[in-house]
């Protein structure tokens, strides 16, 4: 609990999960992290090796931010926040409704593969973030 026990280092997983790389697309987030708050919690994230970072291609003052294995292995727990969230208080409270692991069930209705269990839906999403991790890394 004392590295994910507050809000916002929650809020940038689940923004790191969603595609949210850099500094500017967290601050862009609708829950409005002041740059005070999000350089801390960065800095906290990556200190427990949750997040790494490299300095983006184009642009090497920017850093592009990535779920270390450490970070991909909390989507579990992220799915199931956000599913006893929906359950018991009928809102996305922890990944927001647009979010990743809404995505995700919205993506697999469209595929007819609403059999999908929890588990299937976590690996499928812990594969699709390590293709996103690679296209940063590379």
């Amino acid at each position: 609990m004392d590295v994910l026990g507050d809000k916002w280092s929650i809020i940038i997983v689940r923004d790191i999960f969603n595609g949210n790389t850099t500094f500017g697309d967290f601050l862009g987030s609708p829950e409005r992290i002041s740059t005070t708050v999000l350089t801390s919690r960065l800095e906290f994230l990556k200190s427990h090796q949750i997040i790494d970072s490299v300095p983006d291609l184009r642009d090497k003052k920017v850093k592009r931010y990535y779920l270390t294995d450490k970070g991909i292995d909390l989507f579990p727990v992220m799915y199931e926040m956000f599913y006893w969230s929906m359950r018991n208080f009928n809102t996305g409270l922890i990944l927001r409704p647009d979010g990743f692991a809404a995505r995700l069930q919205i993506d697999s209705d469209k595929k007819g593969d609403k059999g999908m269990s929890p588990d299937q839906i976590i690996n499928e999403a812990q594969k699709k973030y390590l293709k996103i991790r690679s296209s940063i890394l590379n």
